[in-house]
């Protein structure tokens, strides 16, 4: 898995992530909170999946 996400695309999936993560535990909207896993751990590997099937790279230096 080659990386294909930017640091402005990293820090922003990471951010989203634990803001449904924070949202979904303190009750605010639910059990689909926990979808922010999601980006999350996309943020965290640097790697999504959907950018690679559509040939997308925020990286500069990949």
């Amino acid at each position: 898995m080659k990386a294909n996400i930017g640091t402005i695309d990293r820090g922003a999936r990471i951010a989203a992530g634990l803001v449904l993560i924070i949202l979904s535990l303190t009750g605010l909207i639910g059990a689909w909170g926990w979808i922010g896993l999601v980006p999350l751990a996309t943020g965290f590997m640097r790697f999504c999946p959907i950018y690679s099937l559509l040939g997308i790279k925020t990286c500069k230096r990949c």
